[in-house]
């Protein structure tokens, strides 16, 4: 099989952390983040959101809706760097040296249309890309079919070609049911094999 003609990186827990309960737990503590989790479902406000729902409005909002936890969740977006922090310097690394080699690198996120603008002056990797997909700007999240089907039709690319990671199993099922090559992303070290496998970069390039 040839190479791939363009690689693919989801953002949360691929090159940037996104576990908000570890955030929780270190702020307000695990037993009440717990009892918070249990109370309000906070993923799926983050859904809203990534799926084109306005950033600050939707989370005060829900803080509203659940007073007793009004603090709590609006740190959803008055520390919401923090949530998706630290970057994962071994990724961005990866990134960078497929970039230098001439590769198309492109972005698949479930992010925030609004807190992706937020986000580009205080992550300077979101500017590497050759392509940005972004589900708040597409309107649709991951995994669903019609967002792989949207990067397909614009990049022009056919969908062996592609070669894609993210941390979760349900977004890596949906991209390889469309032919997309895929690896499910555990650390940095396990892509950067991925791709000195696929021939994009030496071991040395990879840093590994």
């Amino acid at each position: 099989m040839s190479q791939p003609q363009a690689v693919i990186f989801d953002i949360g827990n691929v090159l940037t952390r996104w576990q908000p309960e570890a955030f929780y737990d270190r702020v307000i503590g695990e037993e009440r983040r717990r009892a918070l989790f249990a109370e309000v479902d906070l993923h799926h406000m983050n859904d809203l959101v990534d799926g084109g729902g306005l950033f600050r409005e939707t989370i005060y909002g829900w803080a509203e809706t659940y007073p007793q936890w009004r603090d709590e969740i609006r740190m959803w977006y008055d520390r919401w760097i923090e949530l998706a922090s630290p970057r994962i310097e071994g990724s961005v690394a990866l990134q960078r040296a497929l970039r230098a080699k001439g590769v198309p690198v492109f972005a698949l996120t479930n992010f925030g249309k609004h807190s992706f603008e937020e986000a580009l002056p205080k992550m300077d990797f979101l500017t590497d890309f050759d392509r940005l997909y972004v589900s708040g700007r597409m309107g649709v999240i991951k995994p669903d079919p019609r967002i792989y089907q949207m990067v397909e039709d614009d990049c022009g690319l056919p969908p062996q070609s592609l070669l894609f990671t993210d941390d979760r199993a349900d977004n890596i099922t949906a991209a390889a049911r469309r032919g997309w090559r895929t690896h499910q992303f555990e650390s940095w070290q396990g892509w950067a094999a991925r791709l000195v496998s696929e021939g994009l970069l030496t071991r040395e390039e990879a840093g590994i």
